[in-house]
């Protein structure tokens, strides 16, 4: 690759100017086939649709996908088929209704209702990879179009009124070819990561319920870890911009510390400090257990920092996991605005306690198997920012692919 100083931004019809000479504006539908999904009724109340052979998704598994849908949680059986359509395996989805300008890729043949845009691409001209990585530069600026209904929504027309700028066909292959690859190791890495914790649980559960002795100490989770619960950190503001860190919300616990994330002072007490390993529990709103992989932060109220001086990370983390499903039960029970779990419900949860021996012979056995998680989480993390920080410039030109 090679840096292009002069021309920051190519043209786009979207709002940009003029800049690299060899590329020109395209709406999405001259680049291929673009067309709404179809469904004549609504997914929730027609049962009889479903049950097939036919994946159908929506648009929670695209906006939970991070490049291609690999997984579905519903099928159309005859019926549904002929009240849809099957799209093809490489159909790029785009939502266009609640969660907008999601987008991802099938892996396999499946139908989609009317709140999702299909593209394929004409391979003459336009190479699928970069038609998804143009789409998610400018997904941003495709949100604020829908912005301001009652229901965020873009539509067909929106695509209709929009030009992306489109490079000579070699170069868009280029271009994808890169941000692909690093795609594709992430993906690689999670899949890895997700065997990790499927081995961790199925052991967990063999030794904790399946196998589980007699003899063994019951104790309740809130004895056999700390649970440090987060700061009001608004009222901690950063005095300027040296002494400051990112403050660790539930939003950040999902995706990550972001541009949009709120910032403290990092002269707080340093066991709200949250670092990289460090296991976290939302305890309000959407209840997780998590091992953050992120940079340093500042834990914020409605999270727990879950630490223990007498046992292992391992522990406590799956007996946090162990009950979640419980927790996030109560929470759902209780009638605010805001669900949540409370300290007596740590209190409730029991644990099994293993004796030393036994507990040093499954430490051998877990704990490298969460040390590996835990690293595999951070290359993850540095991929990411790594294809974050490409994507704008060789998108906008600046940094041009030798093709």
């Amino acid at each position: 690759m090679r840096e292009k100083p002069a021309d920051k931004c190519p043209c786009r019809e979207v709002g940009g100017s003029a800049g690299v000479s060899d590329w020109k504006p395209y709406k999405l539908e001259e680049l291929g086939t673009l067309q709404r999904g179809r469904s004549r009724h609504r997914p929730r109340y027609a049962f009889h649709l479903y049950g097939g052979k036919y994946p159908f998704i929506q648009t929670g598994e695209i906006r939970e996908a991070r490049k291609y849908i690999r997984k579905f949680d519903q099928t159309y059986n005859e019926a549904g088929l002929e009240q849809s359509k099957l799209w093809p395996k490489g159909t790029l989805c785009i939502t266009i209704a609640a969660n907008i300008a999601e987008l991802a890729i099938l892996s396999f043949d499946a139908c989609f209702p009317d709140s999702v845009l299909g593209f394929l691409p004409d391979e003459k001209i336009a190479d699928l990879d970069f038609v998804y990585y143009t789409l998610t530069h400018f997904q941003r600026e495709l949100k604020h179009i829908g912005e301001g209904s009652v229901q965020d929504n873009i539509n067909l027309g929106t695509f209709q009124d929009v030009r992306f700028p489109v490079p000579p066909l070699p170069e868009q292959k280029a271009i994808a070819a890169v941000l692909s690859s690093l795609d594709d190791k992430i993906d690689l890495l999670h899949r890895q990561n997700t065997t990790l914790e499927s081995m961790a649980e199925t052991l967990f559960r063999q030794w904790f319920v399946e196998e589980a002795k007699t003899d063994w100490e019951e104790r309740p989770l809130s004895k056999i870890a700390d649970f440090l619960n987060g700061l009001a950190c608004q009222k901690y503001p950063p005095a300027d911009d040296l002494n400051k860190l990112p403050v660790l919300k539930i939003k950040e616990l999902s995706s990550g510390v972001s541009d949009a994330s709120d910032w403290a002072t990092s002269e707080v007490d340093q066991k709200y400090i949250v670092d990289a390993g460090d296991v976290i529990f939302a305890w309000s709103a959407s209840l997780m257990v998590k091992v953050w992989d992120g940079e340093k932060c500042v834990l914020n109220q409605h999270l727990f920092k879950v630490t223990a001086a007498e046992f292992p990370k391992w522990f406590y983390l799956m007996w946090c996991k162990r009950h979640l499903a419980e927790f996030i039960s109560i929470s759902a029970s209780h009638a605010t605005t805001m669900g949540h779990i409370k300290r007596g419900d740590l209190d409730a949860a029991l644990v099994l306690i293993p004796s030393e021996g036994e507990m040093q012979t499954m430490s051998k056995i877990m704990g490298p198997l969460l040390d590996k998680q835990i690293a595999l989480a951070k290359q993850i993390r540095t991929l990411e920012k790594l294809r974050d920080d490409l994507l704008p410039k060789l998108m906008s030109g600046e940094v041009r692919v030798d093709y």
